[in-house]
């Protein structure tokens, strides 16, 4: 028996899709209702700024392998807070609540600074799509979404 089987058809996402998006507040619900998807057409995972981490690398092998996703999808949004993160006032924050912000070699890479929310995407794409543990024939593709108006762009 594969891992896959083990895994009950309900879990599977039924449009075979990964969504990789930002943890913004503004996106519930919003997201997948422009996007034209119901409770379990898609996986869904969520971080600051949307960024590819190793995390969300192996979220998608599991997906990808277990799961029998065949599309990933990054949708990046307008007016990210990630863009305008201010890494140096993240880090005094940390020390005036008693953290020690050095407990990585690079913290802004840490962190995931960004400045612009369609190159983060294309970056990310670019990540998956040339990453060892992703096959050739899974689709990648970059979408921006705008946070006020719901308007979708493919950008690759």
């Amino acid at each position: 028996m594969s891992i896959g089987e083990t895994i009950g058809a309900e879990a599977k996402p039924k449009k075979k899709l990964a969504v990789i998006t930002c943890m913004d507040t503004r996106l519930v619900n919003f997201l997948p209702e422009k996007m034209g998807l119901e409770r379990g057409d898609a996986k869904v995972i969520k971080n600051a700024g949307n960024i590819i981490t190793d995390d969300v690398l192996r979220s998608l092998v599991v997906a990808i392998y277990c799961l029998d996703v065949e599309k990933i999808a990054i949708v990046g949004h307008t007016d990210c807070g990630m863009a305008g993160a201010d890494i140096e006032e993240i880090r005094k924050e940390m020390i005036k609540r008693g953290v020690n912000p050095y407990f990585t070699p690079d913290f802004e890479a840490w962190m995931g600074k960004m400045d612009n929310e369609e190159e983060n995407v294309l970056k990310g794409v670019e990540l998956i799509k040339n990453h060892p543990a992703i096959p050739k024939d899974v689709e990648v593709e970059g979408l921006m979404i705008d946070i006020n108006t719901g308007e979708i762009k493919k950008l690759i």
